[in-house]
């Protein structure tokens, strides 16, 4: 984990918003990966993610694809440090509309399959912003908006964190914490 982090805790459910790499995440039960249709290795976080995980991950996820926009699919994590992967596609921008709806669709689901299989702590990235195009400051809001809306019906997540690869990601998402949750 990175040493540039901020967070903020609402109705027992920490939101910290984190620098540094997905597959880096050791102490989250599961990490979302943001997903092509058909769960294969591609590049960006998926890429990333299916070689931390090794060979075996996409053996799991062959039988379950093709996935549609805003769906989202649990596996387990094999050689990563956390017990699941929640794969979720996100909108291509531009392509799959609405795109907001869909892209707010992706964190939502994340959360139930999370919520449903008692996890604890889950990481995600900025899905959609990479090869997909999303503007990650209209991704990052949508996002935060998501998890806001979603956070009185959690019973067993108590930490949802944001990983960005970037400054100018971590930075963007930080200023819409601060926006979204009226902090100071």
């Amino acid at each position: 984990m990175s040493e540039d982090i901020d967070s903020i805790t609402i109705t027992g459910v920490k939101i910290e918003i984190v620098k540094g790499d997905i597959t880096h995440q050791d102490d989250c039960e599961a990490i979302v990966n943001a997903a092509n249709a058909r769960l294969k290795p591609g590049g960006g976080v998926a890429g990333a993610i299916h070689r931390a995980a090794g060979p075996v991950l996409e053996r799991e996820t062959r039988p379950l694809t093709p996935i549609s926009p805003g769906q989202a699919i649990i596996t387990k994590g094999h050689r990563l440090p956390n017990k699941n992967i929640i794969h979720c596609l996100g909108p291509v921008y531009g392509r799959d509309t609405p795109e907001d709806k869909i892209l707010m669709k992706c964190y939502r689901n994340a959360l139930w399959l999370a919520e449903e299989n008692k996890i604890k702590s889950i990481a995600f990235p900025a899905i959609s912003t990479g090869a997909f195009g999303y503007p990650m400051d209209k991704a990052a809001e949508v996002a935060l908006t998501a998890i806001k809306n979603e956070i009185p019906e959690l019973k067993h997540i108590k930490i949802i964190r944001f990983v960005l690869w970037d400054q100018k990601s971590y930075d963007i998402h930080l200023e819409m914490m601060h926006e979204i949750f009226g902090m100071e």
